[in-house]
Formats: C-alpha cells, structure tokens, sequence
C-alpha cells in the first residue's frame, strides 16, 4: 500500500507588507537588488542563463529548462528573450495583485 501526501504550498504576497515597513523608495530599491541579484553581470539582463544558475538562491533548483523560459516569456515586454531592470519590476507587480490594489498612501510613481 502507497500513500500519496498531498502537500500543497501557499504562495504568500509579502510585498504589501515590505512596502509599507520600507516605504517606496525603500521597496524599489529592494526590487533593484533582486533584479542585480539574478542578472547576468556582463549583459545587465536577466537571461536564461543567469536565471538557471541562480535558481538555488531562489529555492528552486529543480526547475526545468521550460519552467525558466516560460518565467522569462511572462515578463519579456520587448521579446528578447531577457528581463531589464523595467521588466522585471513590472514582473514583479504584475504577481502581486494586493500590491496593485494598495491606495497609493506610501508614494509609489515609476
């Protein structure tokens, strides 16, 4: 007899919260250290490389080859088959919909 776990993960939005303990500014800046932590230093892109070998700092380093390219195509707004800094920040947003709803209170403007 095999017994199956079902374990499901819930995906929790954390960026409502950082950016009202960080403020705008603060939060932003955090997203530019993200987006420098993943990108390729001799391109300034987030490309398929970069983003395979940084995986394990993301916690996913079982991810397959067609799981990064659709993570790149999601956010690729120019279809070169990288993310700027721009695209990724929009990225970003994009998968926090309780970010997007927040009343503006903390200042954002991009």
């Amino acid at each position: 007899m095999t017994m199956e776990l079902d374990i499901a993960v819930d995906f929790e939005d954390f960026f409502p919260s950082m950016m009202l303990r960080l403020g705008a500014e603060g939060f932003i800046g955090e997203l530019c250290n993200g987006f420098r932590l993943l990108m390729d230093g001799d391109k300034g892109l987030i490309t398929f490389e970069s983003l395979r070998r940084n995986s394990v700092l993301l916690g996913l380093h079982d991810m397959g080859d067609d799981e990064i390219v659709c993570m790149l195509s999601e956010g690729d707004l120019d279809g070169d088959g990288a993310l700027n800094q721009v695209e990724f920040c929009i990225l970003m947003f994009r998968l926090s919909p309780e970010l997007m709803m927040m009343d503006g209170s903390v200042g954002l403007k991009m």
